[in-house]
């Protein structure tokens, strides 16, 4: 396991972004520590997407204004694999990594998601979640200190994101990148996260630290609690 980093990964400081004269991001200010596992949950166009893309850097043109400070060593995963059709799994992980040892380092991270064997397989002989976990593998092997991910298990079956879970969770656990997982699951961030936001019109309004033990079954009325306050945060209610 790497070892503990200290001070600030990720911060930004009266982050605002607007689109066609509307104001998508308002004045976000947030820290996440090295290592920090930080879901961002919230309606559909709240902000949560925009906010990922900016702390990637992938917003150039945008209006705005703030300052973000990050890595340069970050990944994105996004909801669809994005894997080149014409390539391989192995090219896949490996494409535009230009470090010496990079086809060994992505035989072990295509191992490590649980693919040894299928690097020669294209990304059509595959299986979405099997394409997903290629994108996990390509997410990891640069080994980043900040890992971006925007619903990355939003079109997989229900069986398929569980087992996807604690792959994402071993991996993290063993890695220990700092992460921002973007996700409409409530039960989701609980389950993974060390801290949970809830953005609502580009504002942060709630910031939970989750303070639970691994594994967190839903059945713990701990998880019940916490899951009731940030379905309240969301405007939403349990109840049948």
């Amino acid at each position: 396991m790497p070892p503990e980093r200290a001070g600030t990964e990720v911060r930004l400081r009266g982050v605002t972004r607007s689109f066609s004269g509307r104001t998508v991001l308002r004045d976000v200010t947030l820290d996440f520590a090295p290592g920090e596992f930080v879901a961002l949950i919230g309606k559909s166009g709240s902000g949560k997407s925009t906010l990922l893309r900016a702390i990637a850097g992938l917003d150039d043109g945008v209006d705005g204004s703030g300052t973000i400070a990050v890595p340069d060593d970050r990944s994105v995963l996004f909801q669809d694999s994005r894997l080149l059709p014409w390539k391989t799994v192995l090219r896949n992980v490996v494409f535009g990594f230009r470090a010496p040892d990079a086809e060994a380092r992505g035989r072990r991270a295509i191992a490590d998601v649980g693919l040894a064997g299928r690097e020669d397989a294209w990304p059509n002989a595959l299986s979405g979640g099997e394409q997903q976990r290629v994108a996990l593998a390509r997410s990891l092997v640069r080994q980043p200190r900040l890992l971006l991910a925007d619903e990355p298990f939003g079109a997989l079956d229900a069986l398929t994101r569980i087992r996807m879970h604690g792959l994402l969770f071993d991996l993290i656990r063993q890695r220990r990148p700092t992460v921002l997982l973007v996700t409409h699951d409530v039960d989701e961030a609980i389950k993974l996260a060390d801290r949970v936001l809830v953005m609502d019109d580009g504002r942060i309004v709630l910031d939970r630290h989750v303070g639970l033990p691994h594994p967190r079954p839903k059945s713990d009325a701990r998880f019940e609690a916490l899951r009731t306050s940030l379905l309240a945060a969301l405007g939403v209610s349990d109840d049948v």
